[in-house]
C-alpha cells in the first residue's frame, strides 16, 4: 500500500533524489516560487527538511549530477536562460558557474543526466519550434556543447536508456513519434537508429526492465498510453491504458515489485502492479493527486518514499508499506 507519509506545503514540477557526502537530498523544481528547492533528508525525524534554495523564476527541471565527488544542479528555465549551479564547501554554498546557451535550449522541458565510457553527459529536451534537443559533456572546466540533436521537433521528453551495453536515447515530440538515437562509440555522438512506431503525440517514455525484457511506457495527454515491450528493431504492444490528461506515466520499483504511476489532470493517480505471468500491469491503488507532473521512488535506509509533485496543489510524499493481511 501507498499511505501518506508527509505534506510538502508547495507546488512543484519535477522531483530528483540524489546522494551527496553519504545524505539523502531531493531536488524540486518550483516555478511559482521562482527557485529550485533542495530538500535533505532528516533520518532520525524520516522527514525531507529544507536545505538550500536555488533561485530560478521559471523552473521546469533542476537536475544534480554528483560527478568526480562535486554536486552540480542542472536548472532549465523556460524565461531568462538555463544555468548551471556547483555546490561550493569551502562556503557552503550553490555558486553559479556557466549558463547554457540560450540560442540551442529556447523552452526546455526535461533533463537527463548519463554516463558513457567515465566520461558524464547531460541531454535537455528542448520543446521550442526553434530549438534543439542538445547534448553537453562534462570536462575539467565545466559541462560544454557536444552534439544538437532532433532540431525543431518541439520535443517533450528525453529518456536514457542501456540495452545489451548500447547507450541509447529516445526523444518524444508533439510532431513526430519517438525517435531513437543509438551512441556511436567511434564518432563519440548519438546517431539515428530508427522511431517507436505508429504512436504519435507522445508526452512522455520511460523504460523498464522486468526479467530480461525491456519495456517501454509511452503516454499520452489525448487518447490512451501505450506499454510496448522492445524486441531488437520492433515494438510490441503489451497493453493499453486510458490516460486522458495525464502529462506522466511512471514505471518503478520498490524490492521485487514493479509499479506504474499513470498520472491525471481530470481524475485520480492510478498505480498499477507488474503482473509477470500475465506480462501485464493491474490495478493496484489509487492517489489523489491534483495535477501531478512526476513520480519519484526515493529509497531512504530503511523507508520507501514516493514522491508525486504537483503543478497546483501541495507535493506529496507516500510512504510504501507492506499490509499484513493474514490475520
Amino acid at each position: 500500500d501507498f499511505v501518506m507519509h508527509q505534506v510538502l506545503p508547495f507546488q512543484a514540477v519535477s522531483a530528483e533524489p540524489f546522494t551527496y557526502a553519504s545524505d539523502l537530498y531531493v531536488a524540486l523544481a518550483q516555478p511559482s516560487a521562482s527557485s529550485c528547492s533542495i530538500l535533505k533528508w532528516d533520518y532520525v525525524e524520516r522527514k525531507l527538511r529544507d536545505f538550500d534554495r536555488i533561485p530560478a523564476h521559471s523552473a521546469v527541471h533542476c537536475k544534480p549530477i554528483v560527478a568526480q565527488e562535486q554536486l552540480y544542479v542542472v536548472v532549465a528555465q523556460l524565461f531568462g536562460g538555463s544555468y548551471i549551479y556547483r555546490w561550493d564547501t569551502a562556503v557552503d554554498k550553490f555558486i553559479k558557474i556557466q549558463d547554457i546557451d540560450s540560442q540551442k535550449i529556447r523552452k526546455p522541458n526535461d533533463i537527463e543526466a548519463f554516463q558513457i565510457d567515465g566520461d558524464w553527459y547531460f541531454v535537455i529536451a528542448d520543446s521550442s519550434k526553434a530549438g534543439s534537443t542538445s547534448l553537453y559533456r562534462l570536462n575539467q572546466n565545466g559541462f560544454y556543447s557536444h552534439q544538437a540533436l532532433h532540431a525543431w521537433h518541439r520535443d517533450t521528453d528525453v529518456e536514457y536508456v542501456e540495452n545489451d551495453g548500447k547507450p541509447r536515447l529516445i526523444i518524444s515530440s508533439s510532431s513526430q513519434a519517438p525517435v531513437i538515437y543509438q551512441w556511436s562509440r567511434a564518432q563519440k555522438q548519438f546517431v539515428p537508429q530508427g522511431e517507436v512506431g505508429e504512436m504519435l503525440d507522445v508526452q512522455m517514455v520511460k523504460h523498464f526492465k522486468a526479467k530480461r525484457e525491456q519495456f517501454l511506457c509511452l503516454s499520452r495527454y489525448i487518447g490512451d498510453s501505450k506499454v510496448v515491450r522492445w524486441e531488437g528493431q520492433r515494438f510490441v504492444e503489451v497493453q493499453t491504458l486510458p490516460s486522458r490528461g495525464s502529462m506522466v506515466m511512471q514505471p518503478f520499483a520498490v524490492g521485487q515489485r514493479q509499479y506504474l504511476a499513470l498520472g491525471s489532470d481530470f481524475s485520480f493517480t492510478h498505480v498499477y502492479l507488474w503482473e509477470e505471468e500475465k506480462q501485464k500491469f493491474a490495478k493496484f491503488q489509487e492517489l489523489s493527486v491534483q495535477a501531478p507532473r512526476a513520480f519519484r521512488a526515493v529509497p531512504a535506509a530503511d523507508v520507501q518514499l514516493l514522491l508525486a509533485p504537483s503543478f497546483k496543489a501541495n507535493t506529496l510524499v507516500y510512504r510504501h508499506v507492506v499490509v499484513d493481511l493474514s490475520l
